[in-house]
């Protein structure tokens, strides 16, 4: 009994014993763990010291499920924007900017692109036509009074070579000419043996003589025969200058012809032209000796390549087009005069030069704009000064940096109800996000909101929704340096007045959309407090 009662006050003893060290242990880790709180506590932070914010990862720009944990670009260049730990601290849009929802900037379809040093290369396209060669044409003119005694030719169209006969004629004149030019001939070689004046003088005439039957286009040939013979000939036969094609015969057998009436003419078509007509604001790209590529549709499957080589100096005023001559040759006589021919023109561009997308430009014929990429969601409209032009790129003179992002495709601006005005404030509108998918496209074509808005308060007279407009008597606005009037407004959207009754106090503001048509972009009525509805450029809510 007392061996157990021993051993049972052995372990009392030591279950206080172990309570005891736990409770000392827990109190100094306490005490400790206070300590530390409180050292940590009383530490100062160090003067100007800024959280450095811990990056999660990078998400996709256009708001799509895609992220990467390092730095990337989705298919359309665009950069994945850095989302950090506690949220994108993203800065507001100043005062010349106009700022875009991710999920807008996808809906509307926004693209950019860089601006960027680029070469100005164009190719000018023209319709054109095959015309023969003006320097490869002959005329058969005689240069005397004749008659047509016979023809070798006798069909327009048809194929000559040089030195072919064309057709005999007879010329009393001729006639004549020959038998003088025979006795001179003769009379020189009776005269040998005389005193040299009359050798001379007999010269003199058949030197005479046979100048006035060369100055008629007699050949060499018939000439030393006639020497040779001294008989003139009934006839005398005219001859091909060329090889070529009959393009004209007036010739006909036994009709009679005056000095200078052309019976003939001949084009040699080896090498043809072609005339195109180059409109006038693509002249100035177009240089001779550039390379020219021509299509004719008789021959789908053939490009035919030459020179430019003249650019005319004179334009056209009825169809402002200049005409530009290209030289090509013409092996088999394909190309025939008369064709007409597409034709492509490697024009002289201009090379390194700071150049943006064609469709970044917002032309509205007074002023060009285009709309740089501030910051994520941000743009800034700016009125640029262009340059030369390709087919799809335009140099920039002024308004643009290179590296600068612009943008280059937004459905909503496509609209040709659209004015400038219009098309720039809707991005604006669309930043303010609430409203309805599809919203954005048909204000920017109203021209609901512009870049420019006035703020002012007044009272509802009279409001026609469904005609668009609304009577306000309102008091001064220092914006406009206007007294208080009652005057009438346009409503941007039917939908900004459902909540708004004849007779309720309004705060709105309205914008100058056209000289002197004032449209009200916002309303809310003043004594309904904060939940009443408040409208806003065609949301439903805000």
């Amino acid at each position: 009994m007392k061996q157990h009662a021993s051993i049972a006050i052995g372990g009392l003893v030591v279950v206080a014993l172990a309570a005891g060290g736990g409770y000392w242990l827990g109190t100094r880790g306490t005490a400790d763990s206070h300590g530390a709180h409180a050292t940590a506590d009383a530490a100062p932070a160090a003067p100007g010291a800024k959280k450095e914010r811990k990056l999660l990862y990078y998400r996709n720009p256009m708001g799509l499920p895609d992220t990467s944990p390092v730095p990337k670009k989705d298919p359309m260049g665009m950069d994945y924007i850095p989302v950090y730990e506690g949220g994108e601290q993203d800065e507001p849009a100043t005062a010349n900017q106009v700022k875009i929802s991710t999920d807008k900037v996808q809906k509307l379809g926004v693209r950019t692109e860089t601006a960027g040093m680029k070469s100005i290369d164009k190719m000018v396209r023209a319709a054109g036509r095959i015309e023969a060669d003006e320097r490869r044409l002959y005329a058969i003119s005689p240069k005397f009074e004749g008659y047509v005694e016979r023809l070798h030719v006798n069909a327009t169209g048809q194929a000559v070579s040089k030195g072919q006969p064309l057709f005999e004629v007879y010329s009393p004149e001729l006639v004549s000419a020959q038998r003088e030019y025979a006795v001179a001939a003769q009379g020189v070689q009776a005269l040998k043996g005389a005193d040299s004046e009359a050798q001379q003088s007999m010269k003199q005439l058949a030197e005479s003589s046979l100048l006035r039957l060369k100055n008629w286009d007699i050949s060499e040939e018939q000439v030393k025969a006639l020497a040779k013979s001294g008989q003139a000939k009934h006839t005398m036969t005219f001859r091909s200058p060329a090889n070529g094609i009959v393009t004209e015969r007036k010739a006909v057998a036994g009709m009679r012809f005056m000095p200078g009436e052309m019976l003939y003419q001949i084009a040699d078509l080896s090498t043809v032209w072609v005339l195109a007509d180059v409109y006038e604001q693509d002249i100035g790209f177009v240089k001779s000796g550039a390379k020219a590529k021509v299509r004719i549709n008789a021959y789908p499957d053939k490009v035919f390549e030459g020179p430019v080589s003249y650019v005319y100096p004179t334009l056209n005023a009825g169809t402002r087009t200049v005409q530009v001559r290209i030289e090509l040759a013409n092996p088999g006589q394909l190309l025939k005069p008369g064709m007409f021919s597409d034709v492509e023109m490697a024009a002289s561009g201009r090379s390194s030069v700071l150049a943006i997308p064609l469709s970044s430009v917002i032309d509205s014929g007074k002023r060009r704009i285009v709309l740089v990429q501030a910051g994520e969601g941000k743009f800034e409209p700016r009125e640029v000064r262009l340059g030369a032009r390709s087919d799809d790129y335009v140099e920039v003179l002024d308004g643009v940096q290179e590296g600068e992002k612009v943008v280059v495709a937004a459905n909503f601006l496509i609209d040709a109800e659209s004015n400038l005005k219009a098309a720039v404030g809707g991005f604006g509108h669309a930043s303010h996000g609430g409203g309805k998918p599809g919203q954005e496209q048909s204000e920017a074509a109203k021209g609901a909101t512009a870049a420019v808005g006035h703020k002012a308060e007044g009272k509802v007279e009279e409001m026609d929704a469904k005609g668009g407009t609304i009577s306000i008597a309102h008091g001064p606005i220092a914006s406009l340096k206007w007294p208080g009037m009652t005057m009438e407004f346009n409503l941007a959207n039917a939908a900004l007045v459902k909540d708004i009754k004849p007779g309720a106090n309004v705060a709105f503001e309205f914008v100058e959309r056209q000289p002197g048509e004032w449209v009200i972009t916002s309303i809310k009525a003043k004594d309904a407090g904060a939940g009443n509805v408040h409208a806003h450029a065609g949301h439903d809510g805000h």
